[in-house]
């Protein structure tokens, strides 16, 4: 099968990869040690692999490798650290939002996307923003108190 070369600007840093033309952004961003990008379903079902693509959450499952060439993309390891994390991440652990954990990291970049435009969301407009997130095992009430948080927390 044809490589082609591309270049991915995840986190700030810029990666040059070859890949075969029908390699998933998730799937390029996995072999590339972005393992808080979760592979879960692979169909754009469940939103584990949420990443921001330009400021965009997309599913990473259905977005080719090649199309993200040039696009700033933003993990969810890309937002904060350990020492500092950013107040979504924060909010998400002092709620309890972050059970199993699977689902956070995607969950965290819907959340970053919706108070990137909407400051101020209400309780369904948080429901839609994160409609394409699974999760099992919150029952969503904590990741919907994390994200009223994480805005008041940003003083938006």
């Amino acid at each position: 099968m044809q490589v082609k070369a591309i270049t991915l600007k995840v986190n700030g840093r810029t990666h040059y990869v070859a890949l075969p033309p029908n390699v998933t952004l998730l799937r390029a961003l996995r072999d590339l040690g972005y393992t808080d990008v979760k592979s879960g379903c692979e169909k754009g079902d469940c939103g584990a692999c949420a990443v921001l693509l330009d400021g965009q959450a997309v599913n990473s499952c259905l977005v080719l490798a090649w199309q993200a060439e040039g696009a700033e993309i933003i993990t969810n390891s890309g937002l904060g650290t350990m020492e500092h994390p950013h107040p979504i991440q924060e909010a998400f652990a002092d709620t309890g939002a972050a059970q199993c954990g699977y689902c956070t990291p995607g969950m965290i970049i819907s959340a970053k996307a919706l108070l990137d435009r909407n400051p101020h969301p209400t309780v369904d407009e948080i429901r839609e923003a994160i409609a394409g997130n699974l999760c099992r095992c919150t029952g969503y009430g904590q990741i919907i108190e994390a994200i009223q948080r994480a805005s008041a927390m940003m003083g938006q």
